[in-house]
């Protein structure tokens, strides 16, 4: 692929959890910042890859063990995950230029690299994708506890002495769920295919292509909303800058120029990159806007922007 990328992904969190800390509340910084981790994107991305049938590495997978207790589901280690990939592979990795090529054809280490230290080995990969920290937006984003109620008692400790907690557990449990009322998180990206340059010529891999940028770009519009699970029902992708340049330019992370307004009827992202952006024209490719129009409105600086729509990709006039 002979371009670089610059780009960014929103989404937004209603009524839900995007990324949670230890604690169960969404992670923040030292200041009270919300964000959520570049692996919480990622996340949603393998299972999408995975489930649309591509390889993917690093994913929790199980496998069955019978013990003298009957047969238990265990978590794979990341030995067992490549051999149960690439079930033909040397075992005991001797062959280091097979295992680069086996690592480079599971799609999320082609776009977001990998360490190996697995099989006598220590490889290092380091991915043509990169993604930033996606900082909300959204000041007055609240958390805030729900109090779930469980159909069943806590039957832990069949054995307790003390009147008073015999009668707790006869009673159901109690559980909690913390969500935030809204956040708008905004992830920086950069794709840069001469990370491969160096496998290229030892000839493991093709290099970052264009036909890896597509899968990439059709997962990063999608994933997020595609991923319903119970904690992330309200998640979903809002916003998706794609900015197509020459090999030898280089931006800084866009997100930082991104603006969260908030509507009654449409809420507005304001992009103020254009003073970056404009004298480059000449060396920029083209620039590409996905968004939901029937929740935001866009307003930007930026020469000839293509705006689509997110979810249908029909371009919008």
């Amino acid at each position: 692929m002979n371009k670089r990328v610059y780009g960014v992904i929103g989404i937004v969190s209603k009524m839900s959890n995007w990324n949670a800390d230890f604690t169960g509340y969404p992670k923040s910084t030292s200041d009270g910042s919300v964000f959520g981790s570049d692996k919480a994107l990622k996340y949603p991305m393998k299972i999408m890859w995975n489930q649309q049938g591509e390889k993917v590495l690093y994913i929790k997978s199980f496998k069955q063990e019978v013990k003298k207790e009957g047969i238990e589901l265990t978590p794979r280690s990341l030995t067992e995950r490549y051999d149960y990939l690439f079930p033909e592979s040397d075992e005991q990795g001797k062959d280091k230029i097979l295992l680069l090529k086996n690592l480079f054809s599971t799609i999320d280490v082609k776009n977001f690299g990998a360490t190996f230290a697995e099989k006598g080995n220590n490889l290092s990969i380091t991915g043509a994708v990169q993604i930033g920290q996606g900082m909300n937006k959204y000041k007055n984003s609240i958390a805030f506890e729900q109090q779930i109620l469980s159909p069943f008692r806590d039957d832990s400790d069949k054995n307790k002495k003390d009147k008073e907690d015999k009668e707790d557990a006869k009673a159901t449990t109690l559980g909690t769920k913390i969500i935030s009322d809204e956040a708008h998180y905004f992830y920086p990206f950069v794709i840069n295919p001469t990370s491969y340059d160096e496998f290229v010529a030892l000839g493991v891999t093709k290099g970052y292509t264009e036909e890896d940028y597509e899968k990439f770009k059709d997962t990063a519009l999608v994933a997020a909303t595609a991923f319903n699970t119970n904690a992330k029902i309200g998640c979903e992708n809002e916003l998706a800058v794609f900015i197509e340049t020459e090999r030898d330019v280089y931006l800084p992370d866009l997100s930082q120029y991104i603006n969260f307004v908030k509507g009654e009827d449409c809420s507005i992202i304001e992009f103020n990159i254009g003073d970056i952006l404009n004298p480059l024209w000449d060396r920029i490719k083209c620039v590409e806007i996905y968004y939901n129009p029937h929740t935001l409105q866009i307003q930007h600086d930026i020469k000839n922007v293509k705006k689509f729509n997110l979810f249908t990709k029909k371009e919008l006039i």
